[in-house]
């Protein structure tokens, strides 16, 4: 794949974690801010009884630890902070957003062979027949921020259609349309160019909605010939080939984290 870095390369531009030391937080907290798993995830492996501090097993999600001295185990083995790291993949179209098939079709992950980080994640989604920006990270608190709908991050697509858009067309989807019984709405809908059969449009959604760009052209009875997302958060694609991956720059990172509420919404 293009776009390849040298094992060391990653290593440099990996982050280190920021110390906890002092930091009080109910143990699902603790999981999630050591880069194991999610704090739904936690509780779950919680309640099975999974998960020691020290050698006392715990199995009440209420229970407060110190991240600076807490010994915490999953399945016996120690948990310790892993380095966080931020990327974004130009996912290619035929791709499915999981780790694992069961079909055996070929997935985002194996645009990540070169970063062999434990508990890297895809923030959101992009289905098998779309393309674009993908981000992944192993930080959940970063994550989890980015798709709160509370924080009112926007994505942009472009988007071909089988027709020529027309304004009625782009105002019915800003204004909402219903499916199955779901009212969907675009924060924005532009024409970007046309040809004398089809045409590409820009979206913007704010929602995070299954499949929502392709349902709203399908109340208007339009096909979706292709769909690639170019921006997040004002994270653009860019120039970044079909297939590669970069690390998110300092800046890049800082600004997502500035729009979703700066350090201490991810943090508190």
């Amino acid at each position: 794949m293009k776009g390849r870095r040298s094992p060391q390369k990653i290593r440099e531009h990996i982050r280190p974690q920021a110390e906890s030391a002092g930091k009080r937080v109910t143990l699902p907290r603790a999981l999630s801010k050591l880069g194991y798993c999610s704090r739904t995830q936690a509780e779950r492996l919680i309640a099975e009884g999974r998960v020691a501090i020290g050698d006392r097993i715990v199995t009440d999600p209420s229970t407060w630890v110190d991240l600076s001295a807490a010994l915490i185990k999953v399945d016996g083995k120690e948990i310790i902070a892993e380095a966080r790291i931020y990327l974004m993949l130009n996912k290619p179209r035929g791709l499915v957003t999981t780790r694992h098939d069961p079909e055996g079709r070929p997935t985002v992950y194996d645009c990540l062979t070169d970063f062999d980080v434990p508990h890297l994640s895809p923030v959101g989604r992009l289905d098998k027949a779309s393309e674009g920006l993908l981000l992944f990270t192993n930080d959940t608190e970063f994550a989890q921020a980015l798709l709160d709908p509370i924080t009112h991050i926007s994505k942009s697509y472009h988007v071909q259609i089988d027709q020529i858009a027309d304004d009625d067309m782009l105002t019915a989807m800003t204004s909402g349309l219903r499916h199955d019984g779901e009212l969907l709405r675009a924060t924005a809908a532009r024409k970007l160019r046309e040809g004398d059969r089809n045409s590409w449009i820009e979206v913007e959604l704010q929602e995070g909605r299954n499949r929502q760009i392709r349902r709203m052209l399908e109340a208007l009875d339009v096909t979706c010939l292709r769909l690639v997302r170019v921006a997040i958060g004002g994270l653009e694609l860019g120039d970044l080939a079909k297939g590669s991956v970069r690390v998110l720059s300092e800046d890049q990172l800082k600004d997502l984290r500035r729009k979703i509420g700066g350090s201490k919404a991810i943090r508190d």
